[in-house]
């Protein structure tokens, strides 16, 4: 299964998802099995750390949560128009807004998962809450606003 990010921006240069960007961290959001929530998975490297023994560097937890949240704002958009990603135009959004709380220390021996989803409406600003951890625990919590914009500025 293609991720959003292939399906929807394949030549992509953000740090954080873009597909194209030979240095980023290329982050792969997805639907959930029940179309409730859109996650993904990283697999942190050593280069992430934030000096502590075993603890991501708080930066990384920020940049995943805000691009997979963001991610999740334009796939509940392409649902909302009642289209599927990838369909034209672009939906296409930016970060109005980046709330991250940090709950403990996101270990880096373990794989980070992503789970983002709208609370209430989806329009011009779309409100998307995340959580980011491990399989067992929420270490992190976004809060953010995305701001829908002309996709012609990703062209």
């Amino acid at each position: 299964m293609l991720a959003l990010q292939d399906i929807c921006l394949p030549t992509g240069m953000c740090y954080g998802c873009g597909s194209s960007n030979p240095d980023g961290l290329h982050i792969k959001s997805y639907w959930s099995e029940d179309n409730q929530f859109v996650v993904c998975q990283f697999e942190p490297q050593a280069k992430f750390s934030s000096g502590f023994k075993n603890a991501a560097y708080g930066g990384l937890i920020a940049s995943l949560i805000d691009c997979h949240s963001n991610w999740t704002a334009m796939a509940f958009g392409y649902r909302a128009e009642g289209r599927e990603p990838g369909t034209q135009p672009l939906v296409a959004s930016v970060t109005g807004s980046l709330g991250v709380k940090y709950l403990k220390p996101t270990p880096m021996d373990q794989t980070i998962h992503l789970k983002a989803w709208v609370e209430g409406e989806v329009g011009r600003k779309t409100r998307v809450l995340c959580e980011l951890g491990t399989a067992d625990q929420v270490t992190a919590l976004g809060d953010s606003v995305f701001v829908r914009i002309d996709p012609s500025l990703f062209e």
